[in-house]
């Protein structure tokens, strides 16, 4: 699985628009991972497990059908006014493996 940030509404001390999280079965694959946030790593672990199996994400509500390659999924931080952070979108794409190497699947 390929996660990455797209959009942060207000502010993440962990995260940057760009980032990305590479995990491989059940490994988070650091060298190939920017950052990982522990506010974040409970909502995505819920949904990555599904769609590593090959669930559709547009099943789960977590993407439109004109999109089915991705899901999105927020963290947890509700932002401003409630707390000084702010809500970190990712998205999320299926990858193949071939080896020890990823390849991202075609889009299309």
């Amino acid at each position: 699985m390929e996660i990455e940030v797209c959009e942060i509404r207000g502010s993440c001390p962990v995260h940057k628009v760009g980032d990305r999280i590479v995990i491989e079965g059940a490994e988070i694959v650091l060298s190939r991972t920017d950052a990982v946030c522990v506010h974040a790593l409970s909502t995505l672990l819920h949904y990555v497990v599904a769609l590593d199996e090959g669930t559709d994400p547009v099943r789960l509500g977590l993407s439109k059908p004109e999109d089915n390659e991705h899901a999105y999924i927020q963290c947890v931080d509700p932002g401003a006014p409630y707390t000084d952070g702010g809500t970190v979108i990712f998205k999320i794409k299926r990858v193949k493996q071939k080896g020890q190497s990823l390849k991202v699947e075609e889009e299309g």
